[in-house]
């Protein structure tokens, strides 16, 4: 595999990517605004950096015209930010994407991208399975929807190598805590590390397939080393149902005198979350998740050692 491409390489599950990467001897280029990644985790790395925003066409084009494989990881994230800005989330998330798939048109690169199981929205029905219908619920479902439709037309009309995956709820090392959009499980851990109290919208009792980030990079690593070019997207989740408050109750081992203040639920937020593995395990056998409860010693002790160097990053607020 010559040069291998990792938009958003700088964010949450770029830095764990890259540096898997890395660690096979992979060449990697990250593409990274820094928006929301830290260029703290780079340091030491040996890869090259674009330092430049997927909107700009042409500068993506420049700097992916050598690399044979891309991850397209890079996106606006979190369904809030996208509810209070939700011409900027589209313009990353949609266009970005389209100006990745042009790239790849030019030369002739696969492309994996990383959706999202928010495309699901209103539909209700558990487990999800990648044949069920989709009904967005908010502005970042719609960009991530619309760059599915994006890629399977590229790779329909054009013969782009293409394979989507839609991510659920992952968590682990290099998640950033500190900002007001920031995944459940990192800014819970980070708070009570700081003696403060927890907060959830709605009862606690909403449910999610939480992943850890390594068998999700586990999964991306193999695919393109398999080459997997599949026509619809694939579910990276392994069918596990954990609701906030069991994440609460496995927290309070960790931190005994634990407080967490209920208040309304937020809008666009899915109820429950849980996918159906099978067209997953079907294509990765070999792969086996790391349960939850090993997953969040594995995410506690990491924010422990290493929690200082991913906090005060670039405010994210709008």
């Amino acid at each position: 595999m010559n040069k291998v491409a990792v938009t958003g390489g700088a964010g949450f599950v770029g830095t764990n990517l890259v540096r898997a990467l890395l660690n096979q001897s992979t060449e990697v280029l990250v593409i990274d605004d820094f928006s929301t990644g830290l260029k703290s985790n780079l340091e030491g790395l040996n890869c090259d950096l674009a330092e430049i925003s997927l909107t700009d066409s042409i500068k993506v084009a420049k700097a992916l015209k050598e690399c044979e494989y891309i991850f397209h990881l890079g996106a606006r994230g979190s369904v809030p930010r996208s509810i209070k800005n939700p011409r900027a989330t589209m313009e990353v998330n949609a266009i970005g994407t389209l100006n990745v798939l042009e790239s790849a048109r030019a030369t002739g690169a696969t492309v994996a991208f990383s959706s999202s199981s928010s495309v699901y929205g209103s539909n209700l029905e558990l487990p999800k399975n990648e044949k069920m219908w989709m009904a967005p619920l908010t502005p970042y479902a719609a960009s991530k929807l619309s760059g599915e439709a994006l890629v399977e037309s590229y790779s329909a009309s054009y013969s782009i190598p293409a394979v989507t995956y839609r991510f659920f709820n992952i968590f682990g090392p290099w998640q950033r805590p500190d900002h007001d959009y920031a995944a459940v499980i990192p800014k819970w851990i980070w708070k009570l590390m700081q003696s403060e109290s927890i907060e959830v919208f709605g009862d606690g009792n909403q449910s999610r397939d939480f992943t850890y980030v390594d068998t999700v990079v586990d999964a991306l690593i193999e695919g393109m080393k398999k080459g997997i070019n599949h026509p619809s997207p694939i579910n990276l989740a392994f069918g596990s149902r954990v609701t906030l408050n069991q994440a609460i109750d496995a927290l309070k081992l960790k931190f005994p005198d634990l407080k967490v203040s209920y208040s309304q639920e937020r809008s666009g937020d899915v109820r429950n979350s849980q996918n159906d593995p099978t067209l997953l395990k079907s294509i990765f056998p070999s792969i086996t998740p790391i349960g939850f409860s090993d997953a969040l010693e594995k995410t506690y002790q990491w924010f422990i050692e290493n929690g200082v160097n991913i906090i005060n990053g670039p405010r994210v607020t709008d």
